[in-house]
């Protein structure tokens, strides 16, 4: 089989300007097909992969990060089955329907540890991030009408400077009351050019009524796991 040699393109050029982001488009595109990838489970199951796996992540880490297949958590932090709950969209972003998630989780944690801290929620946003195509106004009116959603709404979604949005989302969930206090955060840029994680707020606990915000830190080559303290 021939190797194909990817096409580059802008998805717009405002949002491309802004980001970095281009979409790479094979010369010779296939079929979309899942056969592959149902292979490589056959081979997976057949090696036992999914033996010892279990419920309650090794690492008590929640990982959320773009859907982006560039930014794959199991590669660029290297996870293991079991190692941690990964919840991916558009952009890493912290939606309402996110902060659900992480309430269920710590809801359950709460009947397998009565006491101490839960896990880390880590948020990564990342380079180069596609979701900028939300900063152009042509593109976010056209897929507004597309789902039915609020123009201005969208705006707010569009990762033109990760540093800034993964901050504005681990203060979203800080604030979120339906999140045990119990459960740490913190919140990261991984570089797509470089493969590594910066630390941009370290971990901290649930934000308590009264609390203010915490001042970003400087960013850092940092190591993401469960925050004991």
């Amino acid at each position: 089989m021939s190797k194909q040699t990817p096409t580059e393109v802008s998805v717009n050029s405002a949002a491309g300007r802004a980001t970095g982001f281009q979409l790479a488009i094979p010369d010779e595109p296939g079929t979309p097909r899942i056969d592959s990838a149902l292979a490589r489970n056959r081979a997976f199951a057949a090696a036992g992969g999914h033996e010892g796996a279990v419920v309650f992540p090794n690492l008590r880490l929640f990982v959320i990060t773009c859907l982006d297949p560039r930014v794959d958590p199991a590669h660029f932090l290297g996870l293991q089955l079991s190692d941690a709950m990964v919840v991916r969209n558009v952009g890493g972003r912290v939606t309402p329907e996110v902060i659900n998630d992480v309430a269920f989780i710590s809801q359950i944690t709460e009947n397998v540890l009565p006491d101490g801290p839960m896990f880390e929620v880590a948020v990564i946003h990342h380079t180069q991030c596609g979701a900028g195509a939300l900063a152009d106004a042509t593109f976010r009116r056209r897929y507004a009408e597309r789902i039915g959603a609020e123009e201005a709404d969208l705006r707010d979604h569009a990762v033109l400077d990760p540093a800034a949005t993964v901050t504005s989302d681990v203060e979203r969930l800080r604030s979120a009351p339906a999140i045990s206090e119990r459960v740490a955060f913190s919140g990261h840029v991984y570089d797509v050019l470089t493969g590594l994680v910066q630390t941009i707020v370290p971990a901290s606990a649930h934000r308590k009524n009264g609390e203010t915000a915490p001042t970003p830190a400087t960013p850092q080559a940092g190591q993401i796991g469960f925050a004991s303290s």
